[in-house]
Parts: structure tokens; C-alpha cells; sequence
């Protein structure tokens, strides 16, 4: 595998453009190579700033979903080069799953790695893994596994059972502008996210929320309660449409939980959480 260190984080402000360019990208292969960016240290106001949109409490402490956001410009940066075999827009983030393996703090410099792996044919297309690992010295000390779906040339399964929705511990009221304030404090402008006019031209009625601010929400509601070491692996189902309600279900499941995010009858999120 190549390895390609970078100097400076990418830009997220330049890389949209590409996206929008690459969008006829095909093809029939990951590249094969890795980025590598050295000496990252966390922004206190930033880390701040996230918390508050996702629901943690301040702290020096990383939330297991915060460096996520320093991968991300690594992972568009790599999912926009003309060897990517498949256009950024239009992609479905359908699972992300991540293993913190001791906590995290702010002043660590830290080494992020980000590949693509693993082509693999799905029901409704093909899906592959962006891989990216947060290392302090010789110690990976955090991963990151997000699985996308190219729509398109798959076979169709026989449809689910759909379950009754569970009884909720809480209900979740998520504001129309929580697609453009997790944007600004991830980078993420995805359209899709940030206006019901601009999320239409992608075929849905009204802006969405992002993944990954699902998963920090929810991983937010068991501060307190996590091992120093753990995974939370993740599926991501419907959309959640903006505004919303929306009910958190969770309970105890061996070592660790398991949880799931409803509206009505239509699953969100469904989730674990396990001690390493």
C-alpha cells in the first residue's frame, strides 16, 4: 500500500467542489493507498463547540465520536481523487463502527491514518470501508469503521418484518437546524443536511440528519456509564427528517448495551456498545 503523508489537513472548503465534479465517476477498484497526517492536536474551543452540539458534558476527555472529525477531511480527501472508483454524492453511509482503546485527552498529538477496503457486493449495490485510526506513538488508540453503499447493479432481498416500535426511555426533540449546526463544527456540508430546499435535489422532502450526529447523541446518553476501552458499533436505517421527535430506547446487554432511535413505526439508528 501506498502511504502518503500530508502536510496540512485538507481542505473541506475545496473538496465539495470536487465532489460535485466527480460525480460520474466508475470503477472497479479501492485504491490502494493510505493518508497519513502527523502531529494533530485536538482545538479546545472546537472540542467545546462539538460537545455542545452533540450533547456532552465539557472535558478534556474525547468523546469516543470526536476524532472522527479529524479523519474526516482525510476521508473526503481520499473519496475525491480521480482513482476513487465512485462519486462522494450519492453515497450512503450505512454503518460506522468505532473501538476507543483508552480514553483520549486533549494535548495528545496524535497520528491519523485513513484507507479504503474491503469492495464487497451489497443487496442494493456495492459497499466498501473507510478505515481511519488515531495513533499516539506506537499505540492505535482508536478506530474508526464507516461502511458505504454505491447504489445500484444489486439484487433486491425479500422485505423485513417490520418490528412495533419499543416503549422509549426518552424522547429525543431534534431541531430543523441540526443539519447546519453539526456541519459547521464537523466540516460535513453535505447538501443534504443543511436546507430542505437543497436536500429535494438529492430526492428527500426535507434536510436530514447527519449520521454520525445520531451516533455522538446517543453515545452521549451513557456518559458516565463507559469503560476506558470500548466499541459502539453502529447500523444506520431511516432517515431522521428535519425537525423531529424521535424515541431512545436502551438496556442492558451482557457487558455493555444495546440501543435504538425510533420515530413512529421507522427505525433510525439501531446500536451496541461493548467493553474491549
Amino acid at each position: 500500500m501506498a502511504i502518503r503523508e500530508l502536510d496540512s489537513t485538507p481542505s473541506l472548503a475545496t473538496l465539495y467542489p470536487k465532489a460535485l465534479l466527480g460525480f460520474r465517476k466508475t470503477g472497479s477498484s479501492l485504491p490502494d493507498t493510505e493518508l497519513v497526517r502527523t502531529g494533530v492536536v485536538v482545538d479546545p474551543a472546537h472540542l467545546a463547540a462539538y460537545n455542545a452540539v452533540c450533547g456532552f458534558r465539557l472535558s478534556d476527555e474525547l468523546p469516543a465520536t470526536y476524532p472522527h472529525m479529524l479523519a474526516f477531511p482525510l476521508q473526503m480527501a481520499l473519496m475525491t481523487e480521480p482513482g476513487f472508483p465512485f462519486p462522494l454524492l450519492g453515497m450512503v453511509h450505512v454503518a460506522n463502527r468505532i473501538t476507543q482503546h483508552r480514553a483520549l485527552r486533549l494535548g495528545e498529538a496524535l497520528t491519523i491514518r485513513v484507507r479504503a477496503e474491503n469492495l464487497r457486493p451489497h443487496e442494493k449495490g456495492r459497499q466498501f470501508d473507510v478505515v481511519s485510526e488515531a495513533w499516539v506513538g506506537d499505540d492505535l488508540v482508536w478506530s474508526d469503521v464507516s461502511t458505504y453503499l454505491r447504489r445500484g447493479g444489486g439484487s433486491s432481498s425479500s422485505r423485513r418484518e417490520q418490528l412495533a416500535p419499543p416503549t422509549p426511555d426518552a424522547i429525543w426533540r431534534i431541531p430543523g437546524d441540526i443539519g447546519r449546526r453539526y456541519a459547521e463544527v464537523s466540516g460535513d456540508r453535505n447538501p443534504i443536511h443543511l436546507h430542505p430546499l437543497t436536500a429535494k435535489l438529492f430526492g428527500f422532502p426535507r434536510a436530514i440528519a447527519h449520521g454520525m450526529w445520531t451516533k455522538a447523541h446517543a453515545l452521549a446518553a451513557f456518559e458516565g456509564r463507559l469503560p476506558a476501552a470500548f466499541t459502539i458499533d453502529v447500523k444506520f436505517k431511516q432517515p431522521v427528517l428535519l425537525p423531529a421527535k424521535a424515541g431512545f430506547t436502551s438496556w442492558a446487554d451482557g457487558d455493555g448495551w444495546a440501543f435504538e432511535l425510533w420515530s413512529g413505526s421507522k427505525p433510525h439508528l439501531e446500536g451496541s456498545i461493548s467493553s474491549l
